[in-house]
């Protein structure tokens, strides 16, 4: 299984997940010139694209949808313009070719969120990009997965030093927002294990963020909590306009 984080960030979130059998897309969001490209650079016109998935209805993950009318899109909720939209359920496991996938609710201010996990033979991906707060309940399906794009949105800090209106700033520290630097890491660090070989940092805001303070918050946690990891593990940031892969075929 490969995965290419092709956007990550308010301005787009799209992800390729490929086999030798099918290839899929969490979501689709960003300019339609920079998708198509993306997809193009990885070698996958958007017309080969099998199906799309879809988190959740905000603008940043749906914004082009209308590039795949021919393929069928999944959601947690029926998605504008789309009459067809397969709607998943909560905690259930569909097939598309040789991956399995599980939907899992998360916390967001959307009609409804979900995060996924993405099983291949013996490998799994855990895609969480937006949420305030992970179930504890929800862990032992979460961890130990082989790779993880997990959101680590703000620094509190420095979301705290910008010019947004304060509804806007307790919107995302909210429980319905985004995970902070200290949540995400604070959740990884339960969650990963001697399986976990790949980790990408991802939804990073351009105004409350950087990839310095993602990665020393993930890193400083680790070390205080001692957490045990796989030594070949990657560690990396998503990026809002340059693609980042993983995994292999």
């Amino acid at each position: 299984m490969k995965f290419t984080v092709l956007c990550s960030g308010s301005k787009g979130n799209s992800t390729l997940v490929e086999t030798e059998q099918i290839k899929i897309l969490l979501d689709c969001g960003h300019s339609k010139r920079y998708l198509t490209q993306s997809l193009h650079n990885c070698g996958v016109h958007y017309d080969q694209i099998d199906a799309v998935i879809i988190t959740h209805n905000h603008i940043d993950h749906v914004s082009q949808l209308k590039l795949f009318k021919n393929q069928p899109v999944y959601a947690p909720c029926l998605l504008r313009d789309r009459d067809d939209t397969i709607i998943l359920g909560a905690y259930k496991w569909f097939k598309l070719g040789d991956l399995s996938i599980l939907s899992v609710p998360l916390s967001h201010d959307a009609d409804e969120t979900f995060g996924y996990v993405i099983q291949h033979d013996d490998e799994s991906l855990v895609y969480i990009t937006d949420t305030g707060y992970l179930k504890e309940t929800d862990f032992e399906v979460l961890s130990n997965a082989d790779h993880y794009i997990f959101e680590s949105n703000h620094d509190v800090e420095l979301l705290m030093q910008t010019q947004r209106p304060y509804p806007v700033k307790s919107r995302i520290l909210s429980d319905s927002g985004h995970l902070s630097n200290e949540d995400s890491a604070s959740y990884l660090a339960r969650l990963v294990g001697l399986n976990t070989k790949t980790i990408f940092l991802a939804h990073l805001s351009s105004e409350a963020n950087t990839e310095r303070h993602a990665l020393q918050a993930l890193v400083e946690t680790f070390e205080n909590q001692k957490v045990i990891i796989n030594p070949d593990l990657i560690l990396d940031c998503a990026k809002q306009n340059e693609p980042v892969t993983g995994g292999t075929i």
